[in-house]
């Protein structure tokens, strides 16, 4: 007889941890113990409030959301740090760290690897390894807290936040409780690579989370060539998703949009851009491409770059070329967890 599948206690209602206990002859309030326990990413067997029977129960019945930093990379240029985290099975995944004016801001992954086949990402070069689970999630940042505080998430790393929806839900409400790491809604940022369908589910979830569109191309020829999930979601369907998520949560889109170079910088790409998204409460954020080995792809010029956003400038887009941040640490989705798999 197979295995029964592992659960995650952040994935489970209160009410179904309630039953779990009750069915096991254990006190109700040992679900609500749990569930703060997993809240602040606390290992079953560090849960000495819980009596050692329930604890190796659990063990055996719980999934185990172990989350360890193995390797940190920083940059003192920057302020940036790359964790690469092992789980409980052997799987690699990784954040960065990013410090700006108004805090630190960790990134972090939904998935072991990625099968959406972004042509500028190193995360999706061995297609998808597993989804995480939401406990997983909340793991790395426990883990990054122990080495600087965390006060605002993006969900940018490794993976399709979207592809593992379920879960990427349930994380997004653990984080925010006030009995977990309190991170406020307002704090935290989604990025997708365009799935329309789930845009649309996600606007209905009632949370006022930051939605970021990895875009990249003005135009459906220039973006199917970069992204494979286009030829899924043409631009038209993808905008109307768009719009959908800015009526029903006034959260203003983000259009995230790396400048590669001879591929999607020049003036009549930013003169595309700036009309493809007019009269949109949203802004349009530059990013210099971090350049991985695999791929043909280098990062537009500085000039090139200034030309762009003086285009969309002209056009009225809100728009700022985030500043260069992780090359000096593998800063590239996947770079890391990349180099350590092809050793």
């Amino acid at each position: 007889m197979p295995n029964r599948p592992r659960v995650d206690p952040l994935e489970l209602g209160a009410d179904d941890l309630r039953a779990m206990m009750i069915q096991w002859g254990e006190p109700p309030y040992r679900a609500d113990q749990l569930r703060r326990f997993a809240l602040k990413g606390v290992l079953i067997e560090s849960m000495t409030a819980l009596p050692a029977s329930l604890r190796s129960r659990l063990n055996e019945t719980l999934a185990d959301n172990r989350v360890i930093i193995v390797r940190e990379m920083a940059d003192d240029r920057d302020g940036c740090a790359k964790y690469l985290y092992r789980l409980s099975d052997g799987q690699c995944v990784e954040g960065v760290r990013m410090r700006y004016n108004h805090g630190d801001t960790l990134c972090v992954s939904t998935q072991a690897g990625c099968r959406m086949g972004c042509g500028f990402c190193a995360s999706t070069l061995n297609g998808l390894a597993r989804n995480l689970t939401a406990g997983e999630m909340l793991g790395q940042i426990a883990a990054a807290s122990e080495r600087s505080t965390v006060g605002n998430i993006v969900l940018m790393g490794s993976g399709e936040a979207l592809d593992n929806y379920d879960s990427a839900m349930a994380f997004l409400r653990a984080v925010n409780d006030p009995q977990g790491f309190n991170i406020g809604m307002r704090r935290v940022s989604l990025s997708t690579c365009g799935m329309a369908d789930e845009i649309e589910r996600f606007a209905s979830e009632g949370l006022p989370v930051t939605l970021c569109v990895s875009l990249h191309a003005p135009d459906d020829g220039t973006r199917r060539a970069l992204m494979p999930i286009a030829r899924r979601y043409p631009l038209p369907r993808l905008i109307a998703a768009c719009k959908k998520y800015l009526r029903e949560t006034g959260r203003r889109v983000i259009f995230e949009y790396a400048l590669i170079s001879g591929v999607n910088d020049s003036p009549a790409h930013a003169r595309r851009l700036a009309a493809l998204i007019r009269g949109m409460q949203s802004h349009v954020n530059l990013i210099p491409l971090n350049p991985i080995p695999e791929r043909d792809l280098r990062p537009s010029s500085e000039p090139v770059a200034a030309r762009f956003q003086r285009e969309l400038e002209s056009a009225g887009v809100s728009v700022t070329r985030r500043r260069a941040l992780g090359g000096g640490v593998q800063g590239a989705c996947g770079q890391l967890r990349q180099s350590v798999m092809e050793r």
